[in-house]
Protein backbone atom coordinates (compact mmCIF):
# COMPACT_ATOMS: atom_id res chain seq x y z
CA UNK A 1 0.00 0.00 0.00
CA UNK A 2 1.41 3.39 -1.45
CA UNK A 3 0.90 6.39 1.78
CA UNK A 4 1.47 9.66 0.34
CA UNK A 5 1.75 12.57 2.84
CA UNK A 6 -1.70 14.65 3.86
CA UNK A 7 -2.12 18.22 4.04
CA UNK A 8 -5.05 18.21 6.70
CA UNK A 9 -8.09 16.10 6.81
CA UNK A 10 -11.92 17.68 6.95
CA UNK A 11 -14.75 16.00 6.73
CA UNK A 12 -17.80 14.34 9.09
CA UNK A 13 -18.07 10.60 9.43
CA UNK A 14 -21.35 9.37 10.12
CA UNK A 15 -21.77 5.24 10.82
CA UNK A 16 -18.65 4.56 11.92
CA UNK A 17 -18.34 0.40 11.73
CA UNK A 18 -19.42 -0.99 14.69
CA UNK A 19 -16.84 -1.50 18.00
CA UNK A 20 -15.28 -5.06 17.38
CA UNK A 21 -14.91 -5.49 21.12
CA UNK A 22 -18.46 -4.77 21.89
CA UNK A 23 -19.52 -6.96 18.49
CA UNK A 24 -17.90 -9.87 19.91
CA UNK A 25 -19.51 -10.01 23.26
CA UNK A 26 -23.43 -8.87 21.99
CA UNK A 27 -23.05 -11.81 19.56
CA UNK A 28 -21.75 -14.56 22.58
CA UNK A 29 -24.20 -13.03 25.10
CA UNK A 30 -27.70 -13.44 22.55
CA UNK A 31 -26.50 -16.88 22.26
CA UNK A 32 -26.85 -17.04 25.73
CA UNK A 33 -29.78 -16.16 25.90
CA UNK A 34 -33.45 -17.05 25.52
CA UNK A 35 -35.15 -15.80 22.18
CA UNK A 36 -33.83 -13.39 19.23
CA UNK A 37 -31.58 -10.37 18.85
CA UNK A 38 -31.34 -8.00 16.89
CA UNK A 39 -27.50 -6.33 16.82
CA UNK A 40 -27.39 -3.19 15.06
CA UNK A 41 -24.06 -1.98 13.52
CA UNK A 42 -22.36 -5.39 14.12
CA UNK A 43 -19.08 -4.83 13.65
CA UNK A 44 -17.73 -5.72 9.94
CA UNK A 45 -14.44 -6.97 11.00
CA UNK A 46 -13.31 -10.10 9.74
CA UNK A 47 -12.48 -11.13 13.59
CA UNK A 48 -16.37 -10.61 14.96
CA UNK A 49 -17.17 -12.90 11.60
CA UNK A 50 -15.03 -15.68 12.73
CA UNK A 51 -17.23 -15.37 16.48
CA UNK A 52 -20.58 -15.89 14.03
CA UNK A 53 -19.08 -18.82 12.02
CA UNK A 54 -18.15 -20.22 16.12
CA UNK A 55 -21.61 -19.49 16.93
CA UNK A 56 -23.30 -21.26 13.65
CA UNK A 57 -21.19 -24.09 14.16
CA UNK A 58 -22.41 -24.81 17.43
CA UNK A 59 -25.74 -24.71 16.39
CA UNK A 60 -26.75 -21.10 17.06
CA UNK A 61 -29.18 -19.35 14.26
CA UNK A 62 -27.22 -16.44 12.83
CA UNK A 63 -28.47 -14.37 10.11
CA UNK A 64 -27.88 -10.77 7.99
CA UNK A 65 -30.06 -7.87 7.74
CA UNK A 66 -30.10 -4.42 6.74
CA UNK A 67 -27.19 -4.73 4.24
CA UNK A 68 -24.69 -7.03 6.38
CA UNK A 69 -25.01 -4.34 8.80
CA UNK A 70 -27.35 -6.26 11.49
CA UNK A 71 -27.31 -9.62 12.61
CA UNK A 72 -30.13 -11.33 14.12
CA UNK A 73 -29.11 -14.20 16.65
CA UNK A 74 -31.79 -16.88 17.73
CA UNK A 75 -30.14 -17.78 21.31
CA UNK A 76 -29.96 -21.00 22.77
CA UNK A 77 -30.92 -20.23 26.22
CA UNK A 78 -32.97 -22.69 27.72
CA UNK A 79 -36.40 -22.63 30.33
CA UNK A 80 -33.47 -23.89 32.94
CA UNK A 81 -30.92 -21.62 34.46
CA UNK A 82 -27.21 -22.34 33.41
CA UNK A 83 -28.45 -24.76 30.67
CA UNK A 84 -28.02 -24.08 27.11
CA UNK A 85 -29.40 -26.26 23.45
CA UNK A 86 -25.47 -25.89 21.85
CA UNK A 87 -24.92 -28.61 19.85
CA UNK A 88 -21.31 -30.60 19.87
CA UNK A 89 -19.35 -29.50 16.80
CA UNK A 90 -17.67 -31.46 14.42
CA UNK A 91 -14.08 -30.63 13.80
CA UNK A 92 -12.03 -27.82 15.33
CA UNK A 93 -13.97 -24.46 15.60
CA UNK A 94 -11.92 -22.12 13.98
CA UNK A 95 -11.21 -18.80 15.32
CA UNK A 96 -9.49 -17.29 12.65
CA UNK A 97 -6.98 -14.51 13.95
CA UNK A 98 -9.38 -13.40 17.02
CA UNK A 99 -7.48 -14.34 20.39
CA UNK A 100 -11.01 -12.33 21.99
CA UNK A 101 -13.11 -15.36 19.91
CA UNK A 102 -11.04 -18.15 21.39
CA UNK A 103 -10.91 -16.76 25.24
CA UNK A 104 -14.62 -15.74 25.49
CA UNK A 105 -15.80 -18.76 24.05
CA UNK A 106 -13.19 -20.97 25.94
CA UNK A 107 -15.49 -19.91 29.08
CA UNK A 108 -19.12 -20.49 27.10
CA UNK A 109 -17.78 -23.92 26.30
CA UNK A 110 -16.56 -24.98 30.39
CA UNK A 111 -19.91 -24.66 31.21
CA UNK A 112 -20.99 -27.52 28.24
CA UNK A 113 -21.55 -31.16 28.71
CA UNK A 114 -19.30 -31.90 25.84
CA UNK A 115 -15.57 -30.97 24.19
CA UNK A 116 -14.94 -28.86 22.00
CA UNK A 117 -11.67 -27.31 20.40
CA UNK A 118 -10.64 -24.09 19.37
CA UNK A 119 -8.24 -23.17 16.97
CA UNK A 120 -6.61 -20.62 14.89
CA UNK A 121 -4.05 -19.19 11.95
CA UNK A 122 -0.58 -19.23 12.49
CA UNK A 123 -0.66 -15.81 14.88
CA UNK A 124 -3.11 -17.05 16.51
CA UNK A 125 -1.36 -20.38 17.64
CA UNK A 126 1.34 -18.33 19.28
CA UNK A 127 -0.61 -16.13 21.69
CA UNK A 128 -0.84 -16.90 25.05
CA UNK A 129 -3.89 -19.43 26.72
CA UNK A 130 -2.65 -20.76 29.73
CA UNK A 131 -4.01 -17.11 31.77
CA UNK A 132 -7.78 -18.36 30.27
CA UNK A 133 -6.85 -23.03 31.48
CA UNK A 134 -6.16 -21.99 34.75
CA UNK A 135 -9.61 -19.98 35.86
CA UNK A 136 -11.38 -22.37 34.09
CA UNK A 137 -9.61 -25.42 35.46
CA UNK A 138 -10.64 -23.95 39.28
CA UNK A 139 -14.01 -23.94 38.51
CA UNK A 140 -14.06 -27.90 37.30
CA UNK A 141 -13.42 -27.57 33.37
CA UNK A 142 -10.66 -29.41 32.17
CA UNK A 143 -8.77 -27.68 29.12
CA UNK A 144 -5.72 -29.16 27.19
CA UNK A 145 -3.30 -26.82 25.13
CA UNK A 146 -0.11 -27.23 23.31
CA UNK A 147 2.36 -26.09 25.86
CA UNK A 148 -0.01 -23.37 26.73
CA UNK A 149 -1.33 -22.11 23.22
CA UNK A 150 -4.07 -23.16 20.73
CA UNK A 151 -5.52 -25.58 20.15
CA UNK A 152 -7.48 -25.71 22.93
CA UNK A 153 -9.62 -28.68 23.81
CA UNK A 154 -12.05 -27.20 26.24
CA UNK A 155 -14.11 -30.44 28.35
CA UNK A 156 -16.71 -28.78 29.86
CA UNK A 157 -18.68 -28.98 33.40
CA UNK A 158 -22.14 -29.05 34.43
CA UNK A 159 -22.92 -27.03 36.74
CA UNK A 160 -18.94 -25.63 36.84
CA UNK A 161 -17.70 -24.33 40.51
CA UNK A 162 -18.24 -20.66 41.23
CA UNK A 163 -14.80 -19.31 42.67
CA UNK A 164 -12.92 -15.80 43.37
CA UNK A 165 -10.47 -15.54 40.77
CA UNK A 166 -7.25 -12.71 41.34
CA UNK A 167 -6.37 -12.05 37.70
CA UNK A 168 -2.75 -11.94 37.14
CA UNK A 169 -2.79 -10.15 34.06
CA UNK A 170 -4.88 -6.65 32.99
CA UNK A 171 -6.87 -8.59 30.66
CA UNK A 172 -10.42 -7.73 29.58
CA UNK A 173 -10.51 -11.34 27.75
CA UNK A 174 -9.60 -13.04 30.71
CA UNK A 175 -12.55 -11.61 33.21
CA UNK A 176 -14.72 -11.71 30.37
CA UNK A 177 -13.94 -15.85 29.76
CA UNK A 178 -14.42 -16.35 33.45
CA UNK A 179 -17.95 -13.86 34.07
CA UNK A 180 -19.01 -16.29 30.54
CA UNK A 181 -18.54 -19.03 32.75
CA UNK A 182 -19.76 -18.15 35.80
CA UNK A 183 -23.57 -18.24 34.46
CA UNK A 184 -23.32 -21.94 34.23
CA UNK A 185 -21.71 -21.92 37.97
CA UNK A 186 -23.30 -22.68 41.44
CA UNK A 187 -22.88 -19.39 43.04
CA UNK A 188 -21.12 -16.21 42.95
CA UNK A 189 -18.16 -15.99 40.06
CA UNK A 190 -16.06 -13.22 41.27
CA UNK A 191 -13.67 -11.68 39.17
CA UNK A 192 -10.63 -9.42 41.07
CA UNK A 193 -8.79 -7.14 38.88
CA UNK A 194 -5.89 -6.50 40.73
CA UNK A 195 -3.58 -5.64 37.60
CA UNK A 196 -6.05 -2.90 37.22
CA UNK A 197 -8.84 -2.07 35.70
CA UNK A 198 -9.92 -3.13 32.02
CA UNK A 199 -12.67 -2.68 29.63
CA UNK A 200 -16.02 -3.14 30.96
CA UNK A 201 -18.42 -4.33 28.16
CA UNK A 202 -18.99 -7.59 29.39
CA UNK A 203 -20.19 -6.71 32.43
CA UNK A 204 -22.33 -4.09 30.76
CA UNK A 205 -24.26 -6.14 28.52
CA UNK A 206 -24.52 -8.76 30.84
CA UNK A 207 -26.75 -6.50 32.86
CA UNK A 208 -28.48 -5.44 29.73
CA UNK A 209 -29.66 -9.26 28.93
CA UNK A 210 -30.71 -9.66 32.46
CA UNK A 211 -27.73 -11.24 34.52
CA UNK A 212 -26.99 -10.14 38.28
CA UNK A 213 -23.94 -8.48 37.89
CA UNK A 214 -22.28 -6.67 40.62
CA UNK A 215 -19.41 -3.99 40.30
CA UNK A 216 -17.65 -3.62 43.46
CA UNK A 217 -15.92 -0.82 44.67
CA UNK A 218 -16.53 1.50 41.69
CA UNK A 219 -15.16 5.14 42.00
CA UNK A 220 -14.79 7.91 39.72
CA UNK A 221 -12.04 9.94 39.70
CA UNK A 222 -12.06 13.92 39.10
CA UNK A 223 -12.50 15.15 35.83
CA UNK A 224 -15.14 14.55 32.80
CA UNK A 225 -17.52 11.70 34.61
CA UNK A 226 -18.45 10.47 30.66
CA UNK A 227 -14.66 10.18 30.39
CA UNK A 228 -13.48 8.37 33.60
CA UNK A 229 -14.12 5.83 35.82
CA UNK A 230 -12.76 2.19 37.59
CA UNK A 231 -13.87 -0.56 39.12
CA UNK A 232 -11.58 -3.05 41.39
CA UNK A 233 -14.24 -6.15 41.03
CA UNK A 234 -16.80 -8.18 39.19
CA UNK A 235 -19.67 -10.28 40.28
CA UNK A 236 -22.07 -12.68 38.55
CA UNK A 237 -24.52 -14.90 40.03
CA UNK A 238 -25.04 -18.24 38.72
CA UNK A 239 -26.98 -20.42 37.25
CA UNK A 240 -28.64 -17.60 35.12
CA UNK A 241 -30.69 -16.65 32.92
CA UNK A 242 -30.25 -14.25 29.67
CA UNK A 243 -33.38 -12.85 27.93
CA UNK A 244 -32.74 -11.78 24.00
CA UNK A 245 -33.14 -7.92 23.94
CA UNK A 246 -31.84 -5.89 20.89
CA UNK A 247 -28.64 -4.27 20.33
CA UNK A 248 -26.94 -0.88 18.49
CA UNK A 249 -23.34 -0.99 18.55
CA UNK A 250 -21.31 2.20 18.66
CA UNK A 251 -18.49 2.96 16.05
CA UNK A 252 -15.48 1.50 17.38
CA UNK A 253 -13.47 4.08 19.22
CA UNK A 254 -10.35 2.05 18.79
CA UNK A 255 -10.57 2.56 14.80
CA UNK A 256 -11.48 6.17 15.27
CA UNK A 257 -8.33 6.50 17.21
CA UNK A 258 -6.11 6.27 13.95
CA UNK A 259 -8.04 8.77 12.22
CA UNK A 260 -8.61 10.84 14.92
CA UNK A 261 -4.42 10.57 15.83
CA UNK A 262 -4.12 12.06 12.32
CA UNK A 263 -6.15 14.66 12.27
CA UNK A 264 -4.53 16.39 15.37
CA UNK A 265 -1.40 15.97 13.45
CA UNK A 266 -2.25 17.41 10.65
CA UNK A 267 -2.25 21.64 11.21
CA UNK A 268 -5.90 23.34 9.88
CA UNK A 269 -7.56 19.65 10.26
CA UNK A 270 -11.10 19.79 10.98
CA UNK A 271 -13.02 15.74 11.56
CA UNK A 272 -15.53 14.97 13.14
CA UNK A 273 -17.30 11.44 13.98
CA UNK A 274 -20.44 10.69 15.06
CA UNK A 275 -21.85 7.83 17.35
CA UNK A 276 -18.72 6.45 18.57
CA UNK A 277 -18.40 4.30 21.59
CA UNK A 278 -16.95 6.75 24.70
CA UNK A 279 -16.90 3.79 27.52
CA UNK A 280 -14.69 4.92 29.86
CA UNK A 281 -12.04 2.05 30.10
CA UNK A 282 -12.21 2.29 26.56
CA UNK A 283 -11.93 6.14 25.66
CA UNK A 284 -8.34 6.56 26.79
CA UNK A 285 -6.60 7.73 23.70
CA UNK A 286 -9.18 10.56 23.71
CA UNK A 287 -7.53 11.63 27.31
CA UNK A 288 -4.52 11.07 26.04
CA UNK A 289 -4.27 13.00 23.08
CA UNK A 290 -6.01 15.98 24.93
CA UNK A 291 -2.82 15.37 27.56
CA UNK A 292 -0.61 16.10 24.46
CA UNK A 293 -2.32 19.31 23.73
CA UNK A 294 -4.58 18.14 20.74
CA UNK A 295 -7.74 19.59 20.67
CA UNK A 296 -10.52 17.05 20.59
CA UNK A 297 -13.88 17.91 21.85
CA UNK A 298 -16.62 15.60 22.89
CA UNK A 299 -20.01 16.28 21.90
CA UNK A 300 -23.69 15.15 22.03
CA UNK A 301 -22.69 12.52 25.17
CA UNK A 302 -25.60 9.83 25.81
CA UNK A 303 -26.37 6.02 27.02
CA UNK A 304 -27.23 3.65 24.61
CA UNK A 305 -27.89 0.17 25.34
CA UNK A 306 -25.63 0.66 28.40
CA UNK A 307 -22.81 2.35 26.73
CA UNK A 308 -21.89 5.97 26.37
CA UNK A 309 -21.77 7.37 22.97
CA UNK A 310 -21.38 10.67 21.39
CA UNK A 311 -19.34 12.33 18.85
CA UNK A 312 -15.97 13.43 18.51
CA UNK A 313 -14.31 16.18 16.66
CA UNK A 314 -10.73 16.52 16.22
CA UNK A 315 -8.61 19.96 14.73
CA UNK A 316 -5.36 20.42 13.91
CA UNK A 317 -3.73 22.18 16.76
CA UNK A 318 -0.25 23.01 15.89
CA UNK A 319 2.72 21.73 17.94
CA UNK A 320 1.77 19.21 21.02
CA UNK A 321 3.70 19.24 23.97
CA UNK A 322 4.81 16.76 26.81
CA UNK A 323 2.43 15.10 28.63
CA UNK A 324 2.37 15.71 32.28
CA UNK A 325 2.47 13.28 34.56
CA UNK A 326 4.76 10.34 35.24
CA UNK A 327 7.47 12.55 33.35
CA UNK A 328 5.79 12.36 30.17
CA UNK A 329 5.48 8.29 30.56
CA UNK A 330 2.20 6.20 30.19
CA UNK A 331 2.38 4.15 32.74
CA UNK A 332 0.31 1.83 34.97
CA UNK A 333 -3.61 1.25 34.32
CA UNK A 334 -3.77 3.68 31.60
CA UNK A 335 -1.69 1.03 29.45
CA UNK A 336 -4.95 -1.61 29.98
CA UNK A 337 -7.11 1.51 28.64
CA UNK A 338 -4.67 2.01 25.70
CA UNK A 339 -3.20 -0.91 24.85
CA UNK A 340 -5.29 -1.23 21.53
CA UNK A 341 -4.12 2.33 20.53
CA UNK A 342 -0.11 2.88 21.74
CA UNK A 343 1.38 2.26 18.77
CA UNK A 344 -0.12 4.98 17.18
CA UNK A 345 0.26 6.85 20.43
CA UNK A 346 3.91 6.09 19.84
CA UNK A 347 3.76 7.99 16.12
CA UNK A 348 1.90 10.90 17.82
CA UNK A 349 5.10 11.21 20.65
CA UNK A 350 7.11 11.50 17.54
CA UNK A 351 5.66 15.28 17.22
CA UNK A 352 5.43 16.16 20.75
CA UNK A 353 8.08 18.44 22.10
CA UNK A 354 9.93 16.06 24.20
CA UNK A 355 8.48 12.60 22.90
CA UNK A 356 6.89 9.95 24.99
CA UNK A 357 7.51 7.09 26.99
CA UNK A 358 5.73 4.14 27.23
CA UNK A 359 5.96 1.50 30.06
CA UNK A 360 4.63 -1.59 31.81
CA UNK A 361 3.24 -2.53 28.53
CA UNK A 362 4.65 -5.58 27.72
CA UNK A 363 1.31 -7.09 26.45
CA UNK A 364 2.23 -5.72 23.49
CA UNK A 365 4.81 -8.46 22.74
CA UNK A 366 2.19 -11.40 22.61
CA UNK A 367 -0.81 -8.97 20.63
CA UNK A 368 -0.64 -10.24 16.51
CA UNK A 369 2.93 -9.32 16.28
CA UNK A 370 5.29 -8.21 18.62
CA UNK A 371 3.76 -4.45 18.55
CA UNK A 372 7.10 -2.92 20.85
CA UNK A 373 9.15 -4.44 18.16
CA UNK A 374 7.65 -3.92 15.38
CA UNK A 375 7.10 -0.05 15.94
CA UNK A 376 10.55 0.57 17.22
CA UNK A 377 11.52 -0.75 13.96
CA UNK A 378 8.97 1.22 12.08
CA UNK A 379 9.67 4.42 13.99
CA UNK A 380 13.14 4.18 12.88
CA UNK A 381 13.06 3.27 9.61
CA UNK A 382 11.39 6.80 9.65
CA UNK A 383 14.14 8.47 10.95
CA UNK A 384 12.57 8.65 14.74
CA UNK A 385 15.04 7.85 17.71
CA UNK A 386 13.74 5.28 19.42
CA UNK A 387 14.95 3.27 22.80
CA UNK A 388 13.20 0.05 23.38
CA UNK A 389 12.66 -1.42 26.56
CA UNK A 390 11.37 -4.83 27.77
CA UNK A 391 7.67 -3.87 28.55
CA UNK A 392 7.42 -0.73 26.17
CA UNK A 393 9.53 2.24 24.40
CA UNK A 394 10.58 5.58 24.39
CA UNK A 395 10.56 7.99 21.58
CA UNK A 396 12.01 11.29 20.83
CA UNK A 397 10.31 14.29 19.85
CA UNK A 398 9.52 16.47 17.52
CA UNK A 399 10.75 14.57 14.97
CA UNK A 400 10.59 14.97 11.01
CA UNK A 401 9.49 11.66 9.63
CA UNK A 402 10.73 10.37 6.26
CA UNK A 403 9.16 8.44 4.06
CA UNK A 404 10.40 4.95 3.86
CA UNK A 405 9.36 1.14 3.14
CA UNK A 406 7.26 -0.05 6.55
CA UNK A 407 6.44 -3.94 7.53
CA UNK A 408 2.84 -4.48 8.48
CA UNK A 409 4.35 -7.58 10.45
CA UNK A 410 0.94 -8.81 9.44
CA UNK A 411 -0.70 -6.63 12.14
CA UNK A 412 -3.84 -4.92 11.22
CA UNK A 413 -2.97 -1.98 14.24
CA UNK A 414 0.75 -1.64 13.09
CA UNK A 415 -0.54 -0.86 9.91
CA UNK A 416 -2.82 1.45 10.33
CA UNK A 417 -0.71 3.08 12.88
CA UNK A 418 1.78 3.56 10.07
CA UNK A 419 -0.46 5.09 7.67
CA UNK A 420 -1.17 7.84 10.05
CA UNK A 421 2.95 8.17 10.58
CA UNK A 422 3.04 8.22 6.25
CA UNK A 423 0.29 10.87 6.41
CA UNK A 424 2.71 13.46 8.43
CA UNK A 425 6.09 12.25 7.16
CA UNK A 426 8.26 13.97 4.33
CA UNK A 427 7.65 11.23 0.75
CA UNK A 428 6.08 8.62 0.19
CA UNK A 429 5.71 5.55 2.30
CA UNK A 430 4.92 1.52 1.35
CA UNK A 431 3.60 -0.34 3.99
CA UNK A 432 4.21 -4.23 2.60
CA UNK A 433 1.08 -6.47 3.61
CA UNK A 434 -1.25 -3.69 4.96
CA UNK A 435 -4.39 -4.45 2.61
CA UNK A 436 -4.29 -7.95 3.53
CA UNK A 437 -4.23 -7.14 7.49
CA UNK A 438 -6.60 -4.27 7.97
CA UNK A 439 -9.84 -5.80 7.12
CA UNK A 440 -9.20 -7.77 10.74
CA UNK A 441 -10.23 -4.93 12.53
CA UNK A 442 -11.17 -2.25 10.08
CA UNK A 443 -12.19 -3.01 6.48
CA UNK A 444 -13.72 0.69 5.69
CA UNK A 445 -10.08 2.16 6.96
CA UNK A 446 -8.45 3.56 3.56
CA UNK A 447 -11.66 3.98 1.58
CA UNK A 448 -12.64 6.14 5.07
CA UNK A 449 -9.23 8.09 4.78
CA UNK A 450 -9.68 8.37 1.40
CA UNK A 451 -12.64 10.55 2.02
CA UNK A 452 -11.55 13.41 4.44
CA UNK A 453 -7.59 13.44 3.09
CA UNK A 454 -6.90 16.51 1.56
CA UNK A 455 -3.58 16.63 0.06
Amino acid sequence: MRIRPARRLRGHIKGLPGDKSISHRAAIIAALARGRTRVENFSTSADCASTLECLRRLGVGVGREGEGRAVVIDGVGGGEAGRWSFRAPVGALDCGNSGTTMRLLAGVLAAQDFAATLTGDASLTTRPMRRVVEPLELMGARVLTDEGHAPLRVEGRRPLRAVSYEMTVASAQVKSCVLLAGLGAEGETRVVETSGPTRDHTERLLEWFGARIHVHDATEPNGRPELTAHHASVTVEGPATLRARDVTVPGDISSAAFLLAAAALLPESDLSIDGVGLNPTRAGMVRALRALGADLRVVNARDECNELVGGVRARGAGALRRAAGHGGAVRGGAVARLIDELPVLAVVGTQAEGGIEIRDARELRVKESDRIDATVRNLRAMGAEVEEFDDGLRVGGPTRLRGARLASFGDHRIAMAFTVAALVASGESWIEGAEECVPVSFPEFFELLESVVER
